[in-house]
């Protein structure tokens, strides 16, 4: 594993003071200059709240909105993941049909504002195809048991067709971006691998599993990992439709408290408590990758 050796320097010096007093400047503006009375007390019974018939703290509308971002998040992930590696891998065939088929639906996801794209999956997928298929139905009628592993992993029964909704307009959509990145990192590996591979006697799948996405992967890990965190951000368009994430859980509990300030800080720290976990640990793969490499 490689080591990093950090060196402070003048230059380093002397940012770290411009911003120090930068900051210092600012909370002296806030604190003097702005017509705004702070009521930081008010907020953690947001958080959590002691439930006097069960006597336990339990978790209040903000954690419930950040354990909604977490699933849609998780969820989210892995089906846009998959969707992206299967685009990229068609980019990358030498069939015109295939690859005329993920251009176009790079191309279109590209130039589609996400909110569009979530109104018409959540109107037309939501509103008309899932509950033609009776989901609400089986769910309600399912086992006090399987409704709660329901609840816990995706949403409650009530909640479920827009959660799905929701879910599929994120994988969609960051899942095109995915695509033109597996296509790079396909592209990249030499076609002397392939031509070397195809010589001993491996299939077009075997090829792609054993020999090209693994190179890819790990070419594509920075930029892929950014694109991930992205994702765990964009969540907050789906508090259009009332899905109860983070944004939406803020929106509402600013409107009900008018603590704008307090709120919004408050939410803003708790997705940096998502997303920078996230970049600590792909920074740690990178180096750890790099290391093998370089062994």
């Amino acid at each position: 594993m490689l080591k990093r050796s950090y060196r402070i320097r003048t230059s380093d010096v002397i940012i770290g003071a411009i911003l120090t007093a930068i900051g210092i400047f600012v909370a002296y503006r806030i604190r003097v200059g702005l017509n705004y009375t702070w009521h930081w007390e008010k907020i953690p019974q947001f958080i959590f709240r002691y439930d006097t018939e069960s006597g336990k703290w339990v978790s209040n509308i903000l954690m419930i909105g950040l354990y909604n971002t977490i699933r849609l998040s998780f969820w989210g992930i892995i089906l846009a993941t998959m969707l992206g590696t299967v685009m990229g891998i068609l980019r990358s065939t030498k069939v015109v049909f295939l690859r005329l088929v993920s251009g176009t639906y790079v191309e279109l996801m590209r130039n589609i504002p996400p909110l569009v794209i979530i109104f018409i999956v959540y109107f037309f997928l939501g509103d008309q195809i899932l509950p033609s298929t009776g989901i609400d139905e089986f769910l309600e009628n399912q086992s006090e048991t399987f409704r709660s592993v329901m609840s816990f992993c995706f949403a409650p029964p009530s909640r479920f067709v827009a959660f799905i909704s929701a879910l599929l307009t994120l994988a969609i959509f960051e899942g095109a971006y995915i695509t033109e990145i597996v296509r790079s990192g396909i592209q990249s590996i030499h076609k002397g691998q392939r031509e070397a591979s195809y010589s001993l006697g491996l299939s077009w799948y075997q090829q792609m599993r054993h020999i090209i996405l693994p190179q890819a992967y790990r070419r594509i890990l920075p930029p892929m990992a950014g694109q991930l965190i992205s994702l765990i951000k964009d969540s907050s368009i789906v508090s259009v439709i009332s899905i109860q994430e983070l944004t939406f859980q803020g929106t509402e509990l600013m409107t009900g408290t008018l603590l704008t300030m307090e709120i919004w800080i408050t939410v803003t720290l708790m997705y940096l408590m998502l997303t920078l976990p996230c970049s600590l640990i792909i920074e740690r793969v990178e180096m750890r990758l790099a290391g093998h490499k370089s062994g």
